[in-house]
């Protein structure tokens, strides 16, 4: 009996805590699955709230919030101002002379939004100061704008002609052996930054070594003229594409000119084509008959990706003496290197570009070509006898190459 007695109180006692579970333990739906977290979890779980704040330093300002620079960002900035004689352009070798035709972008300035006190035109930013006009210095002290950089003459700058000795030291110095550190003049010439990277080389040494290759080494004289107009410095050594510039004996890079850096490399506008569908003084027939024949011709010359051309010209006007037609290989080269190169040849010799199909250059001398007028006067030639001579000969012979006259006096 006691055992009984024992067992239905057990039962009592099972079933009376069944009907006294609190109502967050009984499950919301019929399903058996349901389950809901006790709230004693649930308080637990939860973070405290911040009864007080932590009060701020006294004395101190806040720290403004973080900001990253940004190049666009001009506030209380002015626009920088040079006052560098000529005009910025992206290329000062690879200039045409010829009117562009259209553009193919807005007009933005490459420098920059505000940052420079010129107009950008879509080609160049022209100088406001008419005063000066030459980097030379040769204007008189009270036509120079206020502030003008360049308050010495570009001859005081060089100071007295270097001697050979001192000539040779320097080109020692400068050669590929004795340093590595060379400014390298690609495709694209004489760019606006470069100019500013031959004055960073002058603050550490005297002279520059220029390394040039490519489009620009067809017009060398080209290439030595606008490095000593731009940069104001000499030229005191060149073998073929190898150039020293010379930066003066009283140069002070403290006084070197203010150079606003281009930021993006500019689209080229649109210019005429170089090749016309039609010769001028030819019919369709004969403009293509031409263009056959001349494809068909032997190669004048191979012409490499970045080489140096020097004497390119001198052997087109040899190869016009005995032919009319020239061609010149040029595959592997990218099809703006060689349009370049026969824009500048078309200039340089002159000639008449016939094509540029399958990566050749085609050039015809013309009809009335003045190379065979010349041949014989060419053949008759003595070296000159002085300097007057030699710019008589000069300006009656405009077409026959330098290379038939003196050595001596050549410029």
């Amino acid at each position: 009996m006691a055992t009984i007695a024992r067992q239905l109180r057990h039962t009592r006692r099972h079933f009376s805590s069944e009907a006294t579970l609190s109502s967050f333990d009984k499950p919301q739906s019929s399903n058996k699955y349901s389950w809901r977290t006790p709230r004693f979890i649930e308080s637990e779980g939860q973070s405290p709230k911040p009864q007080w704040k932590m009060p701020a330093p006294s004395g101190k300002k806040q720290k403004p919030p973080y900001k990253p620079p940004s190049s666009l960002d001009r506030s209380g900035k002015t626009a920088l101002h040079s006052e560098l004689p000529f005009d910025f352009q992206f290329s000062y070798t690879e200039t045409t002379k010829f009117v562009p035709l259209g553009f193919r972008e807005p007009k933005f300035s490459p420098f920059g939004p505000g940052r420079l006190d010129r107009e950008w035109t879509g080609w160049s930013a022209p100088t406001k100061s008419t005063a000066v006009t030459s980097i030379d210095g040769n204007e008189e002290a009270s036509q120079q704008p206020k502030g003008y950089i360049h308050s010495k003459s570009r001859y005081e700058v060089l100071g007295e002609p270097l001697t050979q000795e001192e000539i040779q030291v320097l080109v020692d110095k400068n050669r590929r052996q004795s340093t590595k550190r060379q400014v390298n003049l690609g495709r694209d010439g004489l760019t606006h930054n470069m100019l500013n990277d031959i004055h960073n080389y002058w603050i550490r040494a005297p002279a520059v070594r220029i390394k040039c290759m490519g489009v620009p080494t067809v017009d060398m004289r080209n290439v030595r003229f606008q490095l000593e107009d731009k940069t104001g410095g000499k030229v005191i050594y060149q073998n073929y594409g190898t150039i020293i510039l010379y930066r003066g004996r009283n140069y002070n890079p403290k006084d070197r000119p203010v150079i606003p850096l281009m930021l993006w490399k500019p689209h080229e506008p649109v210019y005429p084509r170089l090749i016309k569908t039609t010769i001028d003084g030819l019919t369709i027939e004969e403009t293509t008959e031409l263009r056959k024949r001349g494809l068909k011709t032997p190669a004048l010359k191979k012409l490499g990706k970045n080489g140096v051309y020097c004497d390119l010209v001198r052997m087109v006007h040899e190869a016009f003496k005995q032919n009319e037609l020239v061609r010149i290989d040029c595959k592997g080269l990218p099809t703006s290197d060689y349009k370049k190169i026969g824009a500048k040849l078309r200039d340089l010799v002159p000639c008449i570009l016939v094509t540029f199909d399958h990566e050749q250059i085609v050039i015809w001398r013309g009809k009335n070509s003045r190379f065979e007028k010349h041949e014989e006067a060419c053949k008759t030639f003595v070296p000159c006898l002085d300097r007057t001579n030699f710019l008589m000969l000069v300006e009656k012979f405009p077409l026959v190459p330098l290379e038939y006259f003196s050595n001596e006096f050549l410029p």
